[in-house]
């Protein structure tokens, strides 16, 4: 069945995934309704010991809970979830949680702490892709059932060594950790997956919305539980649209046949200027840019060469042209949102600074750098502004164009010399970004760890590595921050790295939509706080 634009398409949506009668073609969505388009062909699954995209992540933000949560209006505060109270032991290895009462699952059954040991428990046994987030604790499918127990009305997770609290509790806001009624997955279990295929088109959380129907590629409907223990959702119903069309989606929005529009350009938000029925909402994002220096090309691992390059970027020319709209100065590895981010950038372009540089490096010039930058038009843009200034200060870069798979083999590989790349955190904790931009336990080869950036560059972080590792055991949440200030300016003053950008968004919304939070660098979107 081919869909249409508009609010036809919507109660289209309606009647194919919800079975309800046809609503009438409106100028405006219903008092009680939602509608947004956005592009969610990234979903892989839902479950959420499996959903590590993030369109998965916003729908099951709105239908689960975790034990610990983010609070919306707060970015990066964690606030009691489905546990009313937590504290550590004086081991630091033990963590308690207490269940809040009176919590049902979608289904109707209670939650009970046993319900959420199991929960944790079957994320670790699956260990499925985002299953890392909880097994760095030293969980395995062998020990879990020893490490994460449930006693009366209180959870207890035990650890492998003394981790800084912070960094499990905010590991535990991750989608990965929220709790499922394991009763209903396995009364649907099919083949010892633990209900994994039938979480893949339902829910079963204790979030304030219940998920009604979903096809991949096309959409889902959420229906507003009542009786929520947060409090009830402010609107009944959420229909999402997959419409990854920036130019039909803001054609939508005007008509008021939506009213969140998520995937806009910075030319259809242009396009909005003036428009008294719409607004748009910045907010920014987890991704950074940045350039890769493989050490293993000598030219590349000279002081002189690598400040060069940070003094020959037109950060703001790109964000105020180029870029605008999408993405920020900004020159650290953690986002703007996480513990200890650094809010301040150094370096501005100064081709005669840079100029100065490149002949101090002693080295033939102009240097011939290859560049491996994706195909993309966003990247090429960028890559073409770098090679204009960077020729400028006496460095040619030599394009090797093509798709995201060829380039991050390459990069993988450390076959690279200079790389143009992004980067997200896998989990709102700053150890997240710290491991692989300042940590590189084997420089070999044969290590093969391309989980860590600095590995894929081939670069020794030194000191920074028993920094970082003291970091992430350190418990006092002030001190550790500063020490991620610290790691974060010797990373950016001396590394293989250039450090750019921070991803932005922009959300546009209708006028009389509120309290709409996108989610941040940290968490994920969230409905139940909108009101129209």
């Amino acid at each position: 069945m081919q869909l249409g634009h508009g609010f036809g398409r919507a109660a289209a949506l309606a009647v194919l995934m919800a079975g309800t009668a046809p609503m009438a073609l409106l100028a405006e969505t219903p008092a009680d309704t939602l509608v947004i388009a956005d592009a969610i062909d990234d979903i892989v699954s839902i479950d959420p010991a499996e959903a590590f995209e993030f369109s998965g992540v916003d729908l099951n933000n709105n239908t689960y809970d975790t034990l610990i949560e983010l609070d919306p209006t707060k970015p990066g505060e964690l606030v009691p979830g489905l546990a009313e109270s937590w504290s550590v032991a004086d081991d630091g290895m033990t963590y308690s949680f207490k269940i809040r009462p009176g919590v049902t699952f979608s289904s109707g059954n209670p939650l009970t702490a046993e319900d959420a040991a199991l929960s944790l428990r079957r994320v670790v046994k699956l260990n499925k892709t985002p299953a890392f987030i909880i097994t760095q604790f030293g969980l395995t499918p062998e020990n879990v059932d020893q490490m994460i127990t449930a006693d009366g009305d209180t959870v207890t997770l035990k650890t492998d060594k003394a981790y800084a609290p912070s960094f499990v509790y905010n590991c535990l806001t991750a989608g990965v950790a929220n709790i499922v009624d394991v009763k209903t997955a396995m009364a649907n279990e099919a083949d010892g997956d633990m209900g994994n295929a039938w979480l893949k088109a339902n829910s079963a959380g204790t979030g304030a919305y219940v998920l009604k129907s979903f096809k991949p590629n096309e959409g889902y409907v959420l229906e507003a539980r009542q009786g929520h223990w947060r409090g009830d959702a402010k609107l009944k119903t959420v229909f999402m649209q997959h419409i990854p069309e920036g130019a039909t989606q803001r054609l939508l929005l005007e008509k008021g046949d939506i009213d969140i529009a998520r995937e806009m350009t910075p030319t259809d938000i242009e396009g909005l200027a003036g428009n008294p029925d719409v607004k748009v909402q910045n907010d920014v994002g987890g991704q950074v840019y940045y350039l890769g220096l493989n050490q293993k090309t000598p030219a590349l691992a000279n002081p002189k060469v690598q400040e060069a390059m940070r003094w020959a970027v037109d950060y703001k020319g790109m964000t105020d042209t180029i870029l605008r709209g999408q993405w920020v100065v900004h020159q650290a590895f953690l986002p703007l949102g996480f513990l200890g981010a650094l809010d301040e950038n150094v370096y501005t372009l100064d081709i005669a600074k840079a100029k100065a540089l490149m002949a101090e490096s002693g080295l033939p010039l102009p240097l011939e750098v290859k560049f491996t930058v994706r195909n993309n038009q966003e990247r090429l843009d960028i890559a073409t502004s770098l090679q204009n200034t960077f020729a400028q200060a006496g460095i040619n870069l030599v394009m090797d164009v093509g798709d995201g798979k060829q380039g991050l083999e390459v990069y993988r590989g450390r076959k690279h010399e200079m790389t143009l790349q992004t980067w997200g955190p896998d989990y709102p904790d700053p150890h997240t970004n710290a491991s692989t931009f300042a940590m590189n336990p084997d420089n070999s080869d044969a290590a093969n760890a391309t989980g860590y950036l600095a590995w894929r560059n081939a670069w020794d972080p030194g000191p920074l590595n028993a920094l970082t590792e003291a970091a992430v055991v350190e418990k006092d949440a002030a001190k550790r921050a500063a020490m991620y200030e610290d790691i974060q300016r010797q990373q950016r003053d001396n590394s293989a790295f250039v450090m750019m950008f921070q991803q932005a968004k922009q959300d546009a919304l209708r006028a009389n939509v509120n309290g709409f939070f996108a989610g941040g660098a940290t968490d994920a979107a969230t409905y139940w706080t909108i009101t129209k």
